[in-house]
Formats: structure tokens, sequence, C-alpha cells
């Protein structure tokens, strides 16, 4: 079944009414007719199963038949910071991280990052990820469409860290040594409901100078195991390692 995000909270009513570009996808796209069942995701995070019964001029009126009661959401908030990366690596991260988890992505300018932000383009593109973000979310059956924000630079990254319970930083020079602990320390430490902060620098990775600046914030660097990985494959890895700590292993 199709799942909507829709802009209203669930109050125990009976029925709920889907419009605007959700009403022409399911009335121009997907076709559905009255009797078609959909998932509903209200944004106060409580998800339904809902049965169309009537599709007016710009609306598609639902009865709500059953609430969902899985859980599908990480228990811990997570912020996947990207170096600003080239091409669509970052269209990859969102889409996939959003998958896997994540409930924010924060794409900041790194000293190595080779991309150079075009403010007047920049809105567009940060539709365009919201956009990428929504759809996977829908394709996931999350409850939460995680948000894209619009870069920022390093020194604002630095300052947004404070406000996390842990972060720890992808840093190739950990694994390189043989780090393979501290990946592993922190998610032990971290309890349901803790908001942690994950930084990977773009190609080429985190320069010392910005490494040393996170170390003082309190940061914690750490490998991701054995092998290097690419900007757009180790945000993947890390929420892969999350999500086997807080729901396979608990």
């Amino acid at each position: 079944m199709q799942r909507y995000f829709i802009d209203v909270a669930y109050e125990n009513q009976s029925t709920v009414k889907i419009i605007g570009d959700d009403f022409h996808h399911m009335t121009r796209v997907m076709r559905m007719k009255v009797d078609d069942s959909v998932y509903v995701v209200f944004n106060n995070q409580i998800s339904a199963i809902a049965k169309l019964v009537d599709i007016e001029e710009q609306s598609v009126v639902c009865a709500i038949e059953q609430l969902e009661e899985v859980e599908k959401e990480l228990p811990i908030d997570v912020t996947i910071a990207s170096g600003l990366p080239k091409g669509d690596k970052l269209e990859l991260v969102i889409q996939k991280g959003t998958e896997l988890g994540a409930h924010q992505f924060l794409p900041f300018k790194a000293s190595r990052s080779i991309v150079k932000w075009d403010e007047k383009k920049g809105a567009k593109k940060v539709d365009r990820w919201n956009k990428i973000a929504k759809e996977a979310a829908e394709q996931s059956h999350r409850v939460v469409i995680p948000t894209v924000h619009e870069p920022i630079s390093f020194k604002q990254l630095l300052q947004l860290s404070k406000q996390y319970d842990h972060t720890i930083v992808a840093y190739e020079e950990s694994a390189k040594s043989g780090e393979l602990s501290q990946l592993a320390t922190t998610l032990q430490r971290a309890h349901p409901g803790a908001k942690l902060l994950v930084i990977f620098g773009p190609e080429g990775g985190l320069s010392e100078q910005e490494v040393q600046q996170l170390e003082k914030e309190q940061a914690i660097l750490c490998g991701l195991g054995p092998r290097i990985l690419r900007t757009e494959t180790a945000p993947l890895y890390v929420l892969s390692a999350i999500s086997y700590q807080f729901e396979l292993v608990n």
C-alpha cells in the first residue's frame, strides 16, 4: 500500500482529508478508487491504515480503520553531517540514510569540499533533497520525514555539535591506525532518546585542523572497520551499526 504523510495531528478522528500533491498522486498517478486502502502518517508520528470513502474535486476523504503499532523509528536521534561531496552522492546518502533511520541531514562546507555551494541555486537543491527524504520515508514506512538542512559552515557545525549528547567523527586516519572500538563504545554509552551527531568528511576527508577543532569540542574520532569507505558509503555503515545495536541486539 502507498504511504502518505499529512500535515494534520491524529486526535481520535474517524476520517481525514488528503489534499495537494498527495491528492494528485493518489488520483492521477495511482488512479485510486473508493474502497482502496493506504497508510496515512499524521504529523504527531501516528500512522494508520485508511480506506478511501470519497473522492472530491480537490481532496480524498479516508476513513481511519486501524492504527499501526509497530515502532518504526530508531531509539536515538541521529544527525548525519556530510562534508559537501561531488555529484549526486549526497542524494544517495539522503535516500538510503532515510531508509536506515536518520533523523536529520546536515551538509557542511569542509575545507576539502570540491563542490562550491551556489546560493542562487541552493534553495532549489535543498527542496530536491527534502523531496528525496520524503519519498524515501514513504517507501521505508517511517513515521518521520528527516529534515535536510541547507549547507552550513564548519564553524557553525562546531557550534551545533554542542547541542548533542554524543558526537563522533568518521576519521580515515583512525581506521588506518587500526582503531576499532570507539564507535561501538559510544553506541553502548548512548541511551534511548539520546542525540547523536555523526560527522563525515568529503572526498579526501577532513583536514587535520578540522579534526583538531572537533576534538576540542569533545568529538570522538573513530574508524569504521579495517577498510576505507567512500564518503557516501560511510554514513550507511554507521546507521546500519546503530540499527544493529539498538534494534537487533536489545
